[in-house]
């Protein structure tokens, strides 16, 4: 028969009483080496990126300061159109009610950044090349017509300027983001196939890149898409202007070839 060592009650509650003693240690241990490898700051985050990472990050931050440079450009230029053009109108209504044409483009060329100065000025300037003397044409009429439509275009196209860029950023700022945000769970994953553990050290590095790469191009693209509604809900409203403009200017042209 196999003689099997005699374990006294008592010795085996000191054993299990020392490995649970040891076990609490451990564990501590254990999740203070798994936490002294993780990092939330900027610059630690930032560190955990791989370089796809780190480039897709790049590409979103210029691509965010391209957006505010349109945000600031369009909104002190549509301030000034707007300013400049209440100040213009009156002025250049009272001149042509007066029939004083001369003065009423003087009064338009002092208001450059005005868009229904520019405008007004297109048909004035073509009205007048014809000479002030003799009966107003059919063909005059038409021809300052032409003006004003060429004109309006120009100046349509110098409102919308930067916000086809604007409207690309907005809409793949999150795209850009979210692939970021790829890269980062494939780099998770390859920690842990590499390290060969699925502790939270393995894959808080992969997880960081995604949660950056993804706040910051829903970051970039929010404030572009919402500038970009405005900026167009503008340029609709000073389209509506500068043909409101166009039509009154031409009836006074049509007015003058019957008196």
């Amino acid at each position: 028969m196999l003689n099997t060592p005699h374990v006294s009650p008592g010795g085996t509650n000191s054993v299990i009483l020392a490995h649970l003693a040891h076990t609490p240690a451990s564990l501590a241990l254990f999740l203070q080496d798994q936490g002294s490898q993780v990092g939330f700051s900027p610059m630690e985050l930032w560190g955990h990126m791989g370089n796809l990472a780190k480039a897709v990050v790049i590409i979103l931050f210029i691509m965010s300061i391209w957006s505010l440079a349109v945000i600031i450009d369009r909104a002190l230029y549509f301030s000034a159109a707007r300013k400049q053009s209440r100040e213009f109108a009156p002025r250049v209504a009272g001149a042509l009610k007066e029939g004083r044409l001369d003065e009423a483009i003087k009064v338009a060329d002092r208001s450059k950044k005005s868009h229904l100065a520019e405008v007004v000025t297109a048909g004035l300037t073509e009205f007048r090349s014809f000479g002030s003397g003799g009966a107003i044409t059919d063909e005059q009429v038409e021809s300052s017509k032409r003006a004003l439509e060429r004109s309006e275009a120009i100046v349509h196209a110098k409102l919308k300027k930067g916000l086809g860029g604007l409207a690309t950023i907005g809409s793949t700022a999150p795209f850009i983001g979210l692939f970021g945000t790829v890269v980062g769970i494939l780099n998770a994953f390859q920690q842990i196939a590499t390290q060969k553990t699925s502790g939270i050290g393995a894959v808080a590095g992969g997880i960081s890149e995604a949660l950056v790469t993804t706040a910051f191009g829903l970051l970039v693209a929010i404030p572009a898409v919402m500038c970009f509604n405005y900026f167009t809900n503008k340029v609709e409203a000073f389209d509506v202007e500068m043909d409101n403009s166009s039509s009154e200017l031409v009836d006074y042209f049509i007015k003058q070839s019957h008196r």
